[in-house]
């Protein structure tokens, strides 16, 4: 399948399974599938949200975009400039020379960097590595990069403990954005911080989308903060995208079940709102013996026989909103209005 006219990045069947080993010899007696024949496109200068439970697979899924961890299976295909890369295919060299385009944004503000680099070191050391500018022109770009993110030019000689978590993930973002990315996977760029900086930084982030033109997955257990966020919404659950629709339409009527208890479960800024939670019974499938047919009917309130045996197929039942459920299209799932 060719890449549509608009996206940047499109993933089709992308598998990873990491092998479960035991014994004395450590052969291989089994396999998590942690990501298991995922499909989506993410069009140029859009925010696609990747929401679900800890566990689910999100990160990995981020991580297997930008090689950091090496897909099982399945293709990636990249279009930063005019030509249409197969992700997969590339040498380490080929792959070297494509990442200045696609970075990436981590959880832990502090723990991703480095302790002993001062912020002009931490932000000008993709610059350095892809031989994007000489050294003349270095520190202008970083001292570029850092204003742009909101710091001051007098932070590029200390070092990552002096600053606050809030700052610290500014640098973060400002090391993303220094090679002219195009596409930035954010995992769980706010889940650390708290919910005031949260919002400082979201709106960073929208406003270095709309300056360069930044394609983003944004990766979050927060529904509140993906709909802030993002233009699309992929709802992952044991490795599998169970829906996927336009942010609104996906808020507004689910229908998928994991995703109208999802839903119950975003937090009302007003005590005197009453929520009706879905609480769902069980545990997360396990990705190393996940259960036959649909994944999540051991915990589906609306489960039937079929669920039980048959693996549901994706399908599109209104324009831009798929969804993985055999009574898709009986059931009468409640939105976040309907909820509170």
């Amino acid at each position: 399948m060719a890449t549509g006219s608009n996206s940047i990045l499109e993933i089709q069947n992308l598998s990873k399974h990491f092998p479960v080993e035991s014994g004395f010899f450590r052969r291989q007696s089994g396999e998590i599938k942690a990501v298991d024949n995922v499909s989506f496109t993410v069009d140029k200068g859009t925010t696609l949200g990747l929401v679900g439970e800890s566990g689910c697979g999100k990160t990995t899924l981020g991580r297997c975009i930008l090689r950091i961890v090496e897909p099982s299976l399945g293709t990636i295909r990249f279009r930063p400039e005019a030509e249409t890369l197969n992700v997969l295919a590339l040498d380490k060299k080929e792959l070297r020379s494509i990442r200045r385009f696609m970075q990436m944004v981590f959880q832990d503000p502090y723990a991703s960097l480095d302790p002993r680099m001062t912020v002009f070191d931490i932000v000008g050391e993709p610059l350095r590595e892809n031989r994007l500018v000489s050294n003349d022109a270095l520190r202008d770009r970083v001292s570029e990069v850092v204003e742009t993110v909101g710091l001051e030019t007098k932070h590029l000689r200390r070092y990552p403990h002096a600053f606050s978590g809030g700052q610290r993930q500014r640098i973060g973002i400002a090391r993303a954005l220094a090679p002219h990315p195009k596409l930035i996977v954010c995992d769980e760029a706010v889940s650390a911080l708290d919910v005031s900086i949260q919002a400082q930084i979201l709106n960073l982030l929208h406003d270095l989308q709309e300056s360069y033109g930044l394609t983003y997955v944004f990766i979050s257990h927060d529904l509140a903060v993906v709909e802030h966020i993002a233009d699309r919404v992929a709802v992952m659950y044991a490795g599998q995208i169970v829906e996927m629709a336009e942010t609104v339409d996906l808020f507004d009527h689910p229908l998928h079940p994991y995703t109208e208890a999802l839903l119950s479960s975003v937090p009302q800024p007003d005590p005197e709102i009453k929520v009706e939670r879905i609480a769902l019974v069980g545990d997360v499938a396990d990705p190393s013996n996940p259960p036959n047919g649909c994944r999540f009917h051991p915990r589906c309130p609306y489960a039937q026989d079929v669920c039980k045996t048959t693996a549901p197929t994706s399908k599109e039942l209104s324009p831009g909103h798929s969804v993985s459920c055999h009574f898709s299209e009986e059931l009468s799932l409640r939105g976040i209005q309907e909820i509170q």
